[in-house]
């Protein structure tokens, strides 16, 4: 089981997003108020230790700056399939549809440090149930 540290919105896709409250997940849309709600990528998430790869070249890194909506620490995101189901706070149940992503341009943090995370360890889902998610909140992985 892992737990939320941050919560994320940005008003415009492209853009580092900003640590709120809470966040509301809608079923079959995704985050309230995000500028990716209703796409094909409702929900993503990253994890902290996929983040702590990146500290040793960028120490300034925060929530948000993957463009990130869930940042999650102690679960191994990584090791989840595509079909496999998160359920996270009181209410919401996500499933996992697509493991990384094409960039098809570089972000700021590619161009500082060579390379980034999203790629490879950033993690999208649908929203299946939704709820009220806030940084603390429980977190945690059931089978497809």
């Amino acid at each position: 089981m892992g737990i939320v540290r941050a919560v994320c919105i940005s008003e415009r896709k492209g853009e580092r997003k900003r640590v709120v409250d809470s966040i509301t997940l809608r079923e079959d849309y995704g985050v309230e108020e995000d500028a990716h709600g209703g796409s094909g990528r409702q929900v993503s998430l990253l994890a902290v230790e996929s983040v702590d790869v990146m500290r040793p070249r960028m120490p300034e890194l925060a929530a948000g700056d993957f463009a990130e909506n869930i940042l999650v620490e102690g679960l191994p995101l990584t090791r989840c399939a595509v079909g496999d189901r998160l359920t996270a706070g009181p209410d919401i149940l996500l499933e996992i549809t697509q493991i990384g992503k094409t960039c098809h341009s570089k972000c700021n943090i590619h161009k500082t440090v060579g390379f980034c995370i999203m790629p490879t360890e950033g993690v999208f889902a649908r929203v299946l149930r939704g709820g009220v998610l806030r940084a603390g909140d429980a977190i945690d992985v059931t089978a497809g």
